[in-house]
């Protein structure tokens, strides 16, 4: 299989546990066979390996998300950044044209896409790959997969086939309704879109030179920029006679919210947590090294990381996102390539940070105009690189580096330490990186 998942979202809707950076699909909540925890992004991932253990997967993603893909996959995914955010089309797009110009696929296999984060068992990826094997005998220039809905949901678009066969030609497409409009849908036989599809590469390519004009991946990237925000619905879908629907009615949930989250998971708390007999349906996840109590409470979330604190009734955590959208301050915890960071302490001058690089990991190497930098070593053993100079360093070792100062650190096993940054003018922005040679 040839897979592009799609990584987008602010991770508003799951503060404080998601921000800009990690979005909901890097929340560690699914407890593994080895009672670890993995996110929606290592779970879909697993899966989609079980299923076709030489699966070719592209996440098409922002920036900002890099990091922690690569944190949590390392290498074994492909990656298509885009500069900027312009919706589905010109991201599967640019996706479709890295998949034939980088990973060299040839323009006549089929190419499956679909979200990153849906909660599904392992059906969904045998019907993925009944899907790309539609595709593939180009009966239709698209093949969408139609989940046979459980509820009259006003979160999805409606598909309406034109027979009860498991793939059917399309009869029409409907927004996202209300409940009673959805209710006619369905007893029409309407399945929900939810954004899987599959087709054969060069269609995408042959309508994205139409609608765009582009040569190759590189010229793409490059002006990606200029491109009209559109997605891939209204842009090519709508608009394509040539189309089918293959049939799914297998276990399908969008865990976008608090209330959907906490249904998938396992166990009621993670983290440290307590409640007393009382409480009914209530879940807790904690990422803060302290204990939260609960007592006496029904049909609550409550989330407790550097981010912020959530106590919420369920229903109600629906309608986080206008309060978080007031929200003002800068990110406080991040997973990177290299490892993880959360901020201890914010003061005018000063910022302190407990930093954790995974073994044989290393940060870039770089400076800052505008601030000196302390690194105490709390644990662990590795090698700091400061102005050129190599450094053994382990527990209880201090570094002190000035402003404009070049340095990295690296991790022989893993390593923690505390940094304080010390200026007028701290931002992310005042980094320059240079090569380590």
């Amino acid at each position: 299989m040839n897979i592009i998942l799609l990584s987008g979202g602010s991770g508003k809707r799951l503060w404080p546990l998601s921000n800009d950076i990690r979005s909901k699909q890097f929340i560690k909540i699914f407890k593994t066979q080895t009672e670890e925890y993995e996110s929606m992004v290592q779970r879909v991932y697993r899966q989609i390996i079980k299923a076709d253990p030489s699966a070719t997967v592209t996440i098409a993603t922002s920036k900002a998300q890099v990091s922690s893909i690569h944190n949590q996959l390392g290498e074994k995914a492909g990656i298509s950044v885009e500069p900027c955010r312009r919706d589905t089309f010109p991201a599967i797009a640019l996706a479709t044209a890295y998949l034939h110009d980088v990973r060299k696929v040839s323009e006549d296999e089929a190419v499956i896409v679909c979200p990153v984060d849906p909660y599904v068992e392992d059906d969904y990826f045998t019907a993925l790959k009944e899907l790309g094997a539609q595709a593939a005998k180009g009966q239709a220039n698209l093949v969408l997969m139609g989940i046979e809905p459980t509820y009259p949901s006003e979160k999805y678009g409606y598909i309406i086939p034109a027979d009860s066969h498991k793939v059917s030609p399309v009869s029409t497409f409907k927004e996202k309704p209300d409940v009673r409009t959805a209710e006619a849908y369905i007893r029409q036989g309407a399945l929900w879109n939810g954004g899987v599809f599959a087709y054969k590469l060069n269609y995408v390519l042959d309508k994205a030179r139409e609608l765009i004009g582009f040569a190759d991946y590189q010229s793409l990237f490059d002006r990606y920029e200029t491109l009209e925000k559109i997605s891939f619905d209204y842009a090519v879908v709508e608009k394509e006679p040539a189309i089918q629907v293959m049939r799914f009615a297998g276990q399908w949930k969008d865990l976008g919210t608090w209330n959907t989250l906490t249904e998938a998971m396992e166990e009621s708390s993670i983290g440290k947590a307590m409640m007393d007999e009382d409480c009914q349906n209530v879940h807790v996840i904690n990422e803060l090294d302290v204990p939260v109590l609960a007592m006496g409470l029904q049909d609550v979330v409550i989330s407790a990381s550097p981010e912020g604190i959530l106590v919420s009734d369920k229903g109600q955590s629906s309608y986080i996102k206008p309060f978080v959208d007031k929200i003002d301050q800068q990110i406080m915890f991040a997973d990177k390539s290299w490892g993880s960071f959360r901020v201890l302490d914010v003061e005018t001058e000063s910022m302190t940070i407990k930093v954790t690089l995974n073994a044989g990991h290393r940060m870039n190497y770089h400076s800052h105009k505008n601030r000196d930098e302390v690194w105490h070593v709390i644990s662990g053993k590795g090698r700091a690189v400061v102005d050129g100079l190599n450094q053994e360093i382990e527990a209880g070792h201090v570094i002190s580096m000035k402003a404009g100062c070049r340095h990295t650190v690296i991790a022989e096993t893993e390593l923690k330490l505390i940094e304080v940054q010390l200026g007028k003018d701290i931002n992310v922005h005042d980094k320059e990186k240079f090569s380590l040679g």
